[in-house]
């Protein structure tokens, strides 16, 4: 699978990260140990996990999902419109989604759709040990296939937070994760407007205007 957009440098930044390159690997057997162990601290920097933003394809084409999480008002409405444009998306469900909604798992898989795993309970898993992740990937995957008889092999961690751990053990237990390169920002929008309404100048504001139109 190939992956592009992971990085994104300007030219002489490039050229400079290259000259470095060539410097620790041509000086690094004559650095004393402390430059030794910066060189070393860099190359593990270099080689960390990351989730696949986008892959290689000559098509024009994109990639929509979506993350159930909360709520299921709109399920039905939601495939309406993709299965009249003839579009197919990937859901990344949660596991109290799916126990909750286990119908809305059923006509999302039977309308021909990819499911993806976003964990069972939506925690931030940069904070969890392996062993816990594990059982996040786990719980949900096993509620989906019990619904649904798929085998799940795409994640989206919650939040979008990921570390090397999270990414490595997703990889261990079969999964592929998958990140976003344009984000609808629909929550942010939603906070924004739920901080105004709650703030101390739109109660005044409100006062104001009952007061004079009353």
């Amino acid at each position: 699978m190939q992956i592009f957009k992971t990085f994104h440098f300007r030219k002489k930044y490039v050229w400079g990260l290259m000259a470095a390159v060539v410097v620790l690997a041509v000086g690094s057997r004559f650095l004393p140990p402390a430059a030794e162990k910066t060189a070393a601290i860099l190359s593990a920097e270099a080689k960390k996990e990351l989730p696949i933003y986008c892959v290689g394809t000559d098509e024009k084409k994109i990639a929509i999902s979506f993350d159930a999480a909360w709520g299921a008002d709109d399920t039905d409405r939601l495939l309406e419109i993709l299965k009249e444009n003839d579009v197919k998306a990937t859901f990344f469900l949660c596991g109290y989604w799916v126990e909750k909604y286990p119908e809305e798992v059923k006509k999302i898989a039977e309308a021909g759709h990819t499911l993806g795993n976003h964990s069972a309970t939506h925690p931030h898993m940069s904070q969890l040990s392996s062993e816990q992740i594990a059982e996040e990937l786990q719980k949900c995957h096993n509620s989906v296939k019990e619904i649904t008889g798929v085998n799940m092999e795409l994640f989206r961690p919650p939040f979008g937070e990921y570390t090397d751990n999270v990414i490595r053990t997703a990889r261990e237990n079969g999964y592929y994760s998958i990140q976003w390169d344009v984000d609808s920002l629909e929550i942010k929008i939603k906070e924004g407007i739920c901080r105004y309404i709650c703030s101390p100048f739109f109660k005044l504001l409100k006062l104001y205007i009952n007061a004079v139109f009353a």
